[in-house]
């Protein structure tokens, strides 16, 4: 993530190579060094170093790097033309280089040709099976295909060698929501929680999953991690609020009523916060949202 002082710097820069103002260079380190997207700057001020005899000359090692990243670029804004002359003069300097063989098979799957692009990645992971831009490459091409069996089979593979990808196990969690595949979303879930205990976001879909998958036990466990979702934000998370009511409502119903006194306190405090947090936020809504907790029964 992008933190406010950067967004600002890489901003300025944006800003001043756009209206001539030089730092051309400067402005494509902070592009890679933030990993952000801005293919069409990169490639329109990346062209203009490289058909620059005299700038170029003075990248040292540098030109390489940035013929790569002009590469990613072109590929980006389908400008297929452009990426292929960046790769082979990148093939002609660095002929036995990994990453060039990466980009190789980027060029390939570009064009649409992906079982070519997939041999080459394959090929690539013969000799680097710990490169874990390839194995994300191999994931992306099954997802851009819509063939979400193959990219859920190669995610799993790529999280038995990479565990602690939080990234990957978010989104394998969410293709298996998107699939209804509620169990295994937990699964990964759990894992994520686990590996990062404090990130509320993780607190709060875990007990979505399990409100959704129902149960009287999954839904007590569902209204503790709302709650957890609550103490990470400080009692601001108006989701994890209304799900302490949901699923103790729920609960209520599966066990005919029966309320224990901890229960009850808990959504009667999530009620009333929810009801301050609307009247302030949304006061129209209020009624609507007051309505529908005496519905619950709260």
């Amino acid at each position: 993530m992008v933190g406010a002082t950067e967004a600002v710097e890489l901003n300025r820069l944006e800003n001043q190579v756009d209206n001539g103002g030089g730092g051309d260079w400067e402005y494509l380190c902070l592009v890679r060094k933030l990993k952000v997207r801005r293919s069409d700057k990169v490639l329109k001020h990346g062209l203009s170093i490289l058909n620059d005899s005299r700038k170029r000359s003075k990248l040292g090692g540098e030109e390489w790097t940035l013929y790569e990243q002009v590469a990613i670029a072109a590929m980006d804004c389908q400008r297929i033309d452009i990426a292929k002359d960046c790769v082979k003069v990148l093939q002609k300097q660095l002929p036995e280089s990994v990453r060039v063989g990466r980009l190789e098979g980027m060029l390939v799957e570009a064009k649409g040709s992906y079982e070519d692009a997939d041999n080459i990645y394959e090929s690539l992971l013969e000799d680097n099976p710990l490169d874990q831009v390839i194995h994300k490459r191999r994931i992306a091409m099954s997802k851009a295909q819509g063939n979400i069996s193959e990219a859920i089979t190669r995610l799993n593979k790529y999280l038995e060698i990479f565990m602690a990808d939080h990234d990957a196990w978010r989104e394998l969690a969410e293709i298996y929501v998107s699939l209804q595949m509620y169990k295994q979303a937990a699964f990964c879930y759990e894992e994520l929680i686990l590996c990062q205990p404090s990130v509320p976001l993780y607190h709060l879909a875990y007990a979505d999953v399990l409100y959704t998958i129902g149960g009287q036990e999954n839904l007590q466990t569902a209204k503790k991690y709302y709650a957890s979702t609550i103490d990470l934000t400080g009692g601001k998370n108006a989701r994890a609020l209304y799900g302490i009511c949901l699923s103790s409502s729920a609960i209520g119903q599966l066990t005919k009523g029966r309320k224990e006194k901890e229960g009850t306190e808990l959504q009667s405090l999530a009620a009333t916060a929810l009801e301050k947090d609307y009247k302030k936020r949304s006061p129209n809504k209020l009624p609507l949202l007051t309505a529908t907790l005496k519905n619950l029964k709260l």
